[in-house]
């Protein structure tokens, strides 16, 4: 059960997180906590399955970087592993299921095409699943999202 404070917590760190020598120290003034505590908020958040990972967001084009959407059709009673072995990969980063056909959708940013294809020739071999479909973007539309948590 998220209190208040969790709440006003996971609103600020989305779209907000303090760019400072001591974040928590920041974040919790503004949520009239200690700098310990917000982090031990934090951090319970995330092993309790509330937050995945507290990290920074980049612009991967503009650092150079290419990305692609994909998509797998994995049996049912494999889902779990498969998508182990997806997200065993540092450049992975989204990994969801979706009912229906394919049904595991992930997003792989890397330096190259060429390490992409290198990276899903690595997870269909490791999986066993074929063809991983590699929807590369012919425009990118990126809209901000935050989840706002209301009480």
């Amino acid at each position: 059960m998220l209190d208040a404070i969790d709440k006003d917590l996971l609103n600020r760190i989305q779209g907000d997180f303090p760019i400072s020598a001591d974040p928590y120290a920041d974040i919790g003034r503004s949520l009239g906590i200690s700098a310990d505590e917000a982090l031990s908020r934090v951090q319970r958040l995330v092993k309790t399955g509330v937050l995945r990972k507290v990290g920074p967001f980049f612009d991967a084009r503009k650092m150079g970087y290419t990305s692609t959407l994909c998509a797998m059709d994995v049996p049912e009673d494999r889902l779990d592993i498969v998508a182990s072995i997806v997200s065993s990969y540092p450049q992975v980063t989204h990994n969801y299921y979706r009912a229906g056909h394919p049904n595991l959708w992930f997003t792989v940013i890397a330096e190259s095409k060429e390490r992409i294809e290198e990276i899903l020739s690595g997870i269909s071999r490791k999986s066993s699943i074929n063809p991983i479909h590699n929807l590369n973007a012919k425009k990118m539309f990126k809209v901000k999202v935050d989840l706002k948590v209301g009480e």
